[in-house]
């Protein structure tokens, strides 16, 4: 059983076609979904979802860019649903900064307090973290290690490697379509130093989408493809290393395997 920890199938791009989406899922042995949150606006959706699908589950969070939207009271009145399993996606992106100083030094500080306190909401609430971390590395780190009491998973691994010490802290390591482009040399050599129980499966759908379909819409049945160049990379059998992948899937999320069969 492959389980997809990271696709936005709250999208509107899924919309027109979401049964069949689901349906390639299936047949390339994807049988669970985390729906991530990002923007406010569609956490409504990505529930309703949660409630019509017996294998979809869904986050509460906030990503980076949609820091001014923040608002943790309407996080928290969903946080206790029985398909809730995580916090996020939550983080820093330094990748698209004002102009100015003055502005730069407000948006990170903006950034930071909100992550600060998705972190602390996830200690309430003893959830894992999804985390968001772009061109931000260290700040991300230092905030981890300083405030999560809880572990996690660093969506779409960014193959730095100072992160690597946050595996002794509960956190793991979401690989996704960006391990199997022909420019993604930083993260194919970084690849073989994660500890193979701190390996999460992802596609981050609709985006990131892996070769040979990169260009086009990503969905979860695209997971296969990840998964067989981590086998490679990994030097392990596909199925072995699938079942490794759920074991730590299973044990950062709990209640994705049994409650819905």
């Amino acid at each position: 059983m492959i389980i997809d920890t990271h696709c936005h199938l709250d999208d509107e791009r899924y919309i027109e076609d979401f049964d069949e989406v689901l349906a390639r899922a299936k047949e390339s042995g994807v049988e669970r979904f985390i729906i991530p949150g990002a923007d406010p606006e569609t956490l409504s959706r990505a529930v309703e979802l949660a409630d019509k699908y017996s294998e979809i589950y869904f986050a509460v969070g906030v990503h980076p860019y949609d820091a001014l939207s923040y608002d943790r009271e309407y996080l928290e009145e969903f946080i206790e649903h029985p398909k809730c399993v995580a916090v996020g996606e939550c983080g820093l992106d330094y990748y698209r900064l004002p102009e100015t100083q003055e502005e730069i030094d407000e948006e990170k500080a903006l950034q930071k307090k909100v992550f600060i306190d998705q972190i602390e909401l996830a200690n309430k609430h003893k959830k894992p973290l999804i985390i968001h971390i772009r061109e931000a590395s260290l700040d991300s780190k230092n905030i981890l290690k300083e405030y999560a009491k809880v572990g996690g998973v660093l969506h779409c691994y960014n193959a730095n490697e100072g992160l690597l010490e946050l595996a002794d802290r509960g956190f793991y390591f979401g690989i996704g379509g960006v391990l199997t482009f022909k420019n993604a040399k930083k993260l194919i050599n970084v690849y073989p130093k994660i500890p193979l129980d701190k390996l999460l499966l992802e596609t981050d759908a609709p985006y990131l989408t892996p070769h040979p379909f990169r260009g086009k819409r990503n969905e979860p049945a695209y997971t296969s493809l990840v998964l067989e160049k981590m086998a490679e990379l990994s030097d392990i059998e596909k199925k072995e290393l699938e079942s490794v992948i759920l074991q730590n899937t299973q044990r950062l999320f709990k209640g994705l395997i049994g409650n819905n069969n």
